[in-house]
Parts: structure tokens; sequence; C-alpha cells
């Protein structure tokens, strides 16, 4: 296996396990539209990295966990409606960050690689990024996996029961925002949430327990890593929305059988 191959299969693992239960957290809660907010706003990430010649990884998870902690602040507000708030700050950092990357004249940036993620392109120091972030969340899931459960079934009993709600739930959009700063490059930004949301969907008709469901999320998105590489090696095909592809057919494979399972 070429070493571009090997990079991109090990980088695509990686991220697809740490989506895995993220995910499941994404679907259970309804957290599409923060996804892609946090998402939109990684362009803008990249454009402050170039401009102040910082790591661009480093420059899009910290642009990402601002505007999560943002976020969490003003969901407080009663002015604007939540989805209203989501849906301007999701399109206005989108365009923020592509006019502010218009201004970097003697930079040369290819916005399709970042729009859509260029899988096959990966480094060793990019899967540093992956495991590195990767384990990071890994583990504040696994401390924090009861307090997640109990605000995603009841908020307000969770609260009663002593489980600090709002810094749980900023916990939550942190980790998903170093996802995002960690996948940029796999998939791009505008895919980015289709990997959390996809396999989480489709690992929902498989299981019984939260905790199947995140397992059964982490491994249908490493299946579809691997099978939107080799799409992508044998038809030509651009490798992120191969993933995204594969991904889909799962969904609809396993929603169109006739499974027998409990609701979570």
């Amino acid at each position: 296996m070429p070493d571009f191959l090997l990079f991109a299969v090990l980088g695509g693992i990686g991220v697809a396990a740490i989506a895995g239960p993220l995910g499941a957290f994404v679907v259970w809660r309804r957290m599409a539209y923060f996804g892609d907010t946090l998402a939109h706003s990684a362009l803008m990430g990249v454009a402050l990295g170039f401009l102040f010649s910082i790591n661009l990884n480093l420059a899009v998870a910290v642009c990402c966990i601002l505007l999560a902690i943002l976020l969490v602040a003003m969901q407080r507000q009663t002015i604007v409606a939540t989805d209203t708030l989501l849906g301007i700050m999701a399109h206005s950092t989108l365009s923020i960050g592509l006019v502010a990357v218009s201004f970097l004249d003697n930079i040369r940036i290819d916005l399709m690689e970042y729009l859509f993620g260029d899988l096959l392109a990966i480094s060793p120091q990019d899967l540093y990024w992956v495991y590195g972030g990767g384990l990071l969340v890994l583990v504040l899931l696994w401390r924090l996996w009861d307090s997640l459960l109990a605000i995603t079934i009841n908020e307000e009993l969770a609260q009663v029961e002593g489980v600090p709600v709002t810094r749980v739930r900023l916990a939550l959009m942190v980790m998903i925002a170093i996802v995002i700063a960690v996948a940029m490059k796999l998939v791009g930004i505008l895919l980015i949430t289709s990997l959390l949301i996809i396999p989480a969907a489709a690992a929902r008709r498989l299981s019984n327990t939260p905790e199947q469901m995140a397992i059964f999320a982490s491994l249908l998105g490493m299946l579809a890593v691997v099978g939107g590489i080799w799409l992508s090696w044998t038809f030509d095909t651009p490798a992120g929305p191969s993933v995204v592809v594969v991904a889909l057919m799962e969904f609809l494979l396993l929603y169109s059988l006739p499974l027998r399972r409990r609701s979570i």
C-alpha cells in the first residue's frame, strides 16, 4: 500500500472513532445545526492561521472552541430564536472566512481542499493531530459519559440531581469543535457534519443501548472511510465526498432491512 493511502486510512479511521460517539449525542440532542455552525467557522480559523503564521489545526481548533463558548453563552438570550441565531452565525462565519482568505494576496490557498477535504493528502503531522485530539476527546467522553446522558434525557432533572448542565453542555460543544478541527482536512468544512450524523443515524437502527449506538457509529464510520478511499482510488472520485456517499449507502441499506430493535 502506498504511504499516502496508509496515512489516509489511518487518519480516517482515527476521526471516525471519535466522531461516532459524538455523532450519537448530536443525533440524540438534535444538534446538527450546531455542528454546521461550528464547521463553517473553521474557514475563518484557516484564514487566521495563515494571517498570523500559526498551525492551521491549532487555529481552527481555537476558532471553533471560541465560537462554541459563544454559542453556549448566547443560548440564554431570548431576543433571537436559537435556530435563527445559528443560521446567522453559520453563514456569517463562513462568509467572513471567505472574505478574509481573499485578502491574503501573498498566499495561495486551495479553497476546494478546505471546503471538501483532501483525504489522500494527509501527512504524518496530520495523524499526530488526529490521534492526539482523538485521545483527548475520548478521555473527556469517558469522564463525562453519564453526565452527558443525563442532560440528554432531561436537563432539568439532571440539574436537580446535581449535574453541572452548562459546563457539561459546553464540554460537548468543545469536543465537537476539536473533532471538526482534526477532521477538516479529511472531509472538508462543508461535509464534516455528515461524518458526525450519518453513521450515528445508521447505527441507531442496530442499537438497543446508548453504548451500542456509540460503538456501532464508530464502526460504520470506519467502514465508510475505508469504502470511500477504495472508491476514490478505483474510480478517481474525490475522497471526502466518496466517504460521505458510502456512509449514505450504509444508512439506506440498514433502514431498508426489516430489523427489530428496542428504541433508545
